[in-house]
């Protein structure tokens, strides 16, 4: 029994889509060229049928009962290697398509949290959703159709000496007409590939739209916008529509075409062979048996069709996956350094130091300004900032973000155990979780929770209210217990009473680590053992919360603002 996704999905090969699809293909080339081999003996065991059905008929109209039965019991063997083969060949089919798309999933889920905070900056939302619910399909049926097209083509080349060994006309006519009706329907796939791209794309936007709206739902219903963003969202979905409607109608033209010319080539076939026939070029069983192949032949054509629109939809979709995995995160740090003893943590772009050791508290009269000093203490961002005198972009990446945690709104909940979302790494106690939940104010929402900490947490937490996410967030951040843990407003969703304590209890749990939070909440501030003041995104002051409040009118009014 295969198991699947595979535990190293291994490094892909990102030079172009077909190298793309090539390795893939070798990532599974056993499953694969089995999975070809039974297509082809599924193939041959039907192809073979119309053959066997003949020379019975023309045993039974010569009235020889042993050939009859030899020949019956050819097609018996025939329909049974069929049925194993088909059933073999779908069982490597299906195991081929989860594969590449499992393994796409895992190359691109890898890359994706390779370049972090990077990846939404170069690809929107949209973008990404569409690589993870389509375009991994079209990988994976790209890797499914190789086995019945590369079989279907064997078998036409079996039919067609067949045909011209036993009547050289009726062979040429099966010859050229079947080329020609591939031909015909290729023109078909330019517009439906165009329209289908399309459609990806409006797809993407609107994936894009869609989670925008959600983003800032509260914020819209705030300002009176909701239903400016509703009726962009309804236009933009009847875009998707008309265009699945396009995408649909040629469809089924070549849905249609690909009945009507084989049916074409089957009737021509027909009426030449009953001329031979009467003519006694041919035999009645040779006569059935050209009718059997015209007919058989519409399958492996089919899906000769098929299988040129799905390579063209699997190239397409390895395009999008190249272009996620050529990208590089912008920040890299220093592989071959090592780490080094803690220290004050320094911003020389904004004059910011955040003591070693010490609770301090970063207010701007510009939110933003606080959250690009995060981002570069953080190393989320390009920055000469220094820890504890080392350059932070010389230290491994994996140790800086080891030893330093930013955690802000934007952090989101995932579906499963509480326990798990709290505990990320596996080794907290129980002791350290409701430490945890204390600090951040949030007992009382496991406390409601029926199974407390082994409750499932649906998608985004979407059953919490926005402050009660920002405090199991909190919480989450608090068990991971980092060397520095750098906060942007953790207390804004959350009601007065719940913010006093918090901020009460947030010094004490980490009394002797370095914690930065990004406020301008006086409740916070005043417990803050340490305040630095920035306007214009420069340091301009520093000092307790009191003393800033009786020597600077521009702090002042920033943080009373906030109340």
């Amino acid at each position: 029994m295969r198991t699947l996704p595979h535990a190293d999905p291994g490094v892909p090969d990102a030079r172009s889509p077909f190298r793309y699809l090539w390795w893939t293909a070798r990532g599974q080339a056993g499953p694969l060229l089995a999975g070809i081999g039974f297509a082809v003996l599924w193939w041959l065991a039907q192809a073979l049928v119309p053959a066997a059905l003949g020379r019975a008929i023309d045993s039974l109209t010569q009235r020889d009962t042993e050939g009859l039965v030899r020949w019956s019991a050819v097609m018996l063997v025939l329909g049974m290697t069929a049925a194993f083969g088909g059933v073999m060949r779908h069982r490597r089919a299906v195991y081929s398509y989860l594969a590449a798309a499992y393994r796409t999933v895992q190359v691109t889920a890898r890359q994706a949290t390779r370049l972090g905070a990077t990846l939404p900056k170069l690809l929107s939302t949209g973008e990404v959703i569409s690589v993870g619910n389509s375009d991994i399909s079209h990988i994976g049926s790209a890797l499914d159709i190789l086995l019945r097209g590369t079989g279907s083509l064997i078998a036409i080349a079996t039919v067609t000496v067949i045909l011209l060994v036993t009547s050289p006309e009726l062979g040429l006519t099966v010859l050229i007409g079947v080329p020609l009706m591939a031909l015909a329907v290729v023109p078909l796939l330019r517009p439906l590939h165009r329209w289908q791209h399309t459609q990806r794309d409006l797809q993407g936007e609107l994936a894009t739209r869609a989670s925008d709206i959600v983003a800032g739902l509260r914020v819209l219903r705030g300002i009176g916008g909701e239903q400016v963003f509703a009726d962009r969202y309804r236009a933009q979905s009847q875009r998707v529509r008309t265009a699945g409607v396009r995408v649909a109608s040629v469809n089924a033209t070549l849905d249609a075409a690909q009945v009507l010319l084989p049916g074409l080539l089957i009737a021509f076939v027909t009426w030449r062979g009953a001329h031979l026939a009467l003519d006694g070029t041919i035999t009645v069983g040779q006569l059935v048996a050209f009718y059997g192949y015209a007919l058989f032949l519409v399958g492996p054509l089919r899906t000769l069709t098929e299988m040129a629109d799905k390579l063209t939809k699997g190239h397409v979709a390895a395009r999008r996956v190249v272009r996620i995995l050529s990208l590089n995160p912008e920040i890299t740090g220093n592989a071959t350094a090592t780490g080094t003893p803690g220290g004050d943590l320094v911003d020389p772009s904004s004059g910011v130091t955040v003591p070693h050791g010490r609770f301090t508290a970063l207010v701007s009269a510009v939110p933003e300004d606080a959250i690009a000093v995060a981002d570069r203490l953080g190393l989320y961002a390009a920055a000469d900032v220094t820890f504890g005198g080392v350059p932070l972009a010389d230290l491994p990446l994996e140790e800086v973000r080891r030893r330093i945690l930013v955690a802000d709104n934007g952090a989101r909940l995932f579906s499963g155990p509480l326990r798990d979302q709290l505990d990320v790494t596996g080794t907290a106690s129980d002791d350290d979780l409701r430490r945890a939940l204390h600090t951040a104010g949030a007992e009382d929402i496991v406390a409601a929770l029926p199974d407390g900490l082994d409750a499932h947490v649906a998608e985004a937490g979407r059953e919490f209210s926005g402050g009660q996410q920002q405090r199991l967030r909190l919480a989450r951040a608090l068990v991971a217990d980092p060397e520095v843990l750098i906060l942007v407003e953790p207390t804004s969703a959350v009601d007065a009473h719940t913010e006093a304590r918090i901020a009460d209890r947030l010094g004490q749990a980490r009394a002797g680590r370095t914690t930065l939070v990004c406020t301008t909440s006086p409740l916070v501030l005043d417990h803050a053992d340490h305040v630095i003041f920035m306007e214009d995104g420069v340091a301009r002051a520093e000092g307790s919360h009191r003393h800033l409040l009786a020597t600077r009118r521009d702090y002042a009014a920033t943080v009373t603002r906030s109340e």
